[in-house]
């Protein structure tokens, strides 16, 4: 399974690069944290881990970390805007639950 973008999260994504003039993709991860257990961990990566697993979505590089991708494995990232609030979206598969207030998942 791989973890992928949407066109509007690719096109978001490479935008932000370009106007921060270096980076080689986004970096995608999960930490302990919150009351449901993890959260989410989203960074621009300047360069690439040995470990990482590498995935490619509208020409923007996804990498995960080894320990994450168990948590990650077949997500999808969206950038939607509601109203006001616009932002990345997880649609994972492999969240059993979610903190009432959307900091954390369980797994």
């Amino acid at each position: 399974m791989a973890v992928t973008l949407t066109e509007k999260a690719a096109t978001h994504i490479k935008n932000y690069i370009e106007k921060r003039g270096k980076g080689v993709g986004l970096r995608l991860g999960v930490r302990t944290s919150g009351c449901s257990g993890m959260a989410y961990t989203l960074e621009f990566a300047d360069e690439f881990n040995d470990t990482d697993s590498q995935f490619e979505s509208f020409g923007v590089k996804v990498l995960v970390d080894p320990k994450s991708l168990v948590y990650l494995e077949g997500t999808e990232l969206d950038f939607v805007r509601e109203g006001l609030n616009e932002g990345f979206k997880f649609n994972n598969p492999n969240v059993k639950s979610a903190c009432g207030c959307g900091e954390s998942v369980g797994f």
